[in-house]
């Protein structure tokens, strides 16, 4: 891919601002798909016990693909245990995500995850050796990440001056707000992972605060988009 050719995938990470109300996914993948994002993401394996919150079946997982058909948006999600990754084999994903507690806790699970040879996104929030936990690999992308929930500016100083020349291919973010995606994009990241809700101010989790409502996330991916095609030319 040549530096005009560069666009940015934006991932809107739904997780568990469905609330355990699985009527909604519907309309989180379809508000997401008309948001401009890319990727509609969930989450398997993680807060998934019987009578949990994200207690999704096979049939949920088929529901899910068959909104994501129907809008036009790629599904994809982040596998947190063995019995997740079973689940997922059994359908056919163009993605995998990999969250930084996994790489932390279950480097195992996250071989046998990258043995599926999926694109898998990869976010390093929580490891904090300077060696990467994996040999090189194409279908690897490392996110940045800092993995506080919320993340105030003053937690992201060390967000890649230039991400073109480090080792991430973007950022997954849990700032408040949209400014600090726009800042990842100006400076070279080219994967933006933002968590996406319906309404900021629902405290059933923590995520819907640190999210995007389908308005912020629209104008993210226009003013993102707008930055990566000036920098193609050259700007």
């Amino acid at each position: 891919m040549t530096k005009e050719d560069i666009k940015i995938m934006f991932i809107a990470e739904i997780g568990l601002n469905h609330n355990g109300n699985f009527g909604l996914i519907f309309e989180l993948i379809k508000q997401a798909a008309w948001s401009g994002a890319d990727v509609a993401k969930f989450q398997l394996g993680w807060r998934s016990g019987k009578n949990e919150i994200n207690s999704f079946t096979e049939e949920d997982i088929k529901h899910i693909i068959k909104c994501c058909e129907n809008f036009e948006i790629q599904p994809m999600f982040s596998i947190f245990t063995q019995d997740a990754l079973e689940i997922a084999k059994k359908f056919s994903f163009n993605y995998f995500k990999i969250a930084s507690r996994t790489v932390k806790d279950d480097l195992q699970l996250c071989k046998e995850i990258l043995d599926q040879d999926k694109e898998t996104f990869i976010s390093l929030g929580m490891w904090d050796s300077k060696k990467l936990p994996f040999d090189n690999n194409d279908n690897i992308k490392y996110l940045w990440c800092k993995s506080n929930y919320p993340s105030y500016p003053w937690d992201l100083t060390e967000l890649p001056k230039d991400f073109s020349n480090s080792i991430y291919y973007g950022l997954s973010d849990h700032s408040v707000g949209i400014d600090i995606p726009l800042m990842a994009i100006s400076r070279g990241a080219q994967v933006i992972e933002k968590h996406f809700t319906l309404d900021k101010s629902d405290t059933t989790i923590r995520d819907h605060a640190l999210s995007a409502t389908p308005e912020e996330f629209f104008q993210m991916v226009q003013i993102g988009s707008q930055i990566r095609k000036n920098l193609n030319m050259g700007v």
